[in-house]
């Protein structure tokens, strides 16, 4: 026999189905929100629950729905629209060459001599990354070298993201991921190589540029940006706009990333940039509650910020 408080909630879920039935296939279809789903309809009170911020069935599908309309064009586009305006991005990454804290120094310098025991590599779906686009829609000759990186959370758990990044995803609008997830423990999962393109990062310019390769979507970054995300704590998994923060486990692994991505491709501290600062929505807020210090004093002692180069429009 189904409990009265399931009954109820399999009665909003019809209703929701009739009401936003192309929202609905389109999540189950991605994968992503089904267990969110049954989640929902159970009621549990585990790890991806969080009872008491857990989202309506319909603030989920509503979210489906706006993120498509989002990245979507009306009709596919015959000539290249004009790239947004250049939004200005001042790092909070300060020039550094001393004052470094030799113990942070110690420490990053110990984890980096056993990367091989907390850094490995995942092979995701191969629908859910592709090869940077050397021409766009229209085109025109792209520059495919990575020279903005883009920090995200993944408001659910590491779990959760690594299963969405394994399921396919062969329509367009529904494929996701980052090139490196950092769990709360410190571990680092390397999923797409930066010398391909992840899925970051929807309708998206960093200081007024884009990419637009294929003519149906919105521009990007993808297609010249490096992706990382840092899982979020287990109250964060809502809209608020702050949660507790990320472990110092996190800030270290993160620092080794973007230390190993400054010196690879020759990248400015000031290319580090949020994914709130690109997205030209205005709707996106991670990676919430970073901690810019903590990241200062761990690439200002891997000598990553003693470095005059600065970012040109």
């Amino acid at each position: 026999m189904v409990p009265d408080p399931l009954n109820r909630r399999l009665s909003v879920v019809l209703k929701m189905i009739g009401r936003h039935p192309g929202a609905l296939l389109s999540a189950l279809a991605a994968g992503g929100l089904t267990l969110v789903l049954v989640t929902w309809l159970g009621g549990e009170q585990g790890e991806r629950s969080h009872a008491g911020d857990r989202p309506s069935l319909l603030e989920l599908l509503d979210q489906v729905s706006k993120e498509r309309g989002r990245q979507l064009e009306d009709a596919p586009l015959d000539t290249a629209p004009q790239a947004p305006r250049a939004r200005s991005w001042t790092s909070p990454l300060a020039r550094q060459c001393s004052g470094i804290d030799p113990a942070v120094k110690q420490r990053l310098e110990s984890l980096m001599s056993q990367e091989a025991s907390w850094r490995s590599d995942l092979a995701i779906d191969a629908t859910n990354f592709g090869r940077r686009h050397e021409r766009d829609a229209f085109g025109r000759r792209l520059d495919i070298t990575p020279r903005v990186v883009v920090m995200h959370e993944t408001v659910y758990s590491m779990t959760s993201a690594v299963n969405t990044f394994l399921t396919p995803h062969p329509r367009d609008e529904d494929q996701v991921s980052y090139h490196t997830l950092i769990g709360r423990d410190g571990r680092v999962l390397d999923l797409v190589d930066p010398s391909l393109r992840a899925y970051g990062a929807g309708y998206s310019a960093f200081l007024g540029e884009w990419a637009i390769t294929n003519k149906r979507f919105k521009g990007s970054v993808n297609n010249f940006a490096l992706h990382v995300s840092l899982e979020t704590p287990s109250e964060g998994a809502n809209n608020n706009p702050r949660h507790s923060g990320y472990s110092s486990s996190q800030y270290d692994a993160l620092a080794l990333v973007l230390s190993g991505w400054i010196r690879d491709f020759n990248l400015p501290p000031a290319a580090i940039t949020t994914h709130r600062h690109v997205d030209i929505g205005g709707e996106r807020s991670d990676p919430r509650s970073f901690d810019w210090a903590a990241l200062q004093s761990r690439l200002a002692s891997l000598r990553d910020l003693c470095v005059a180069r600065a970012l040109t429009p």
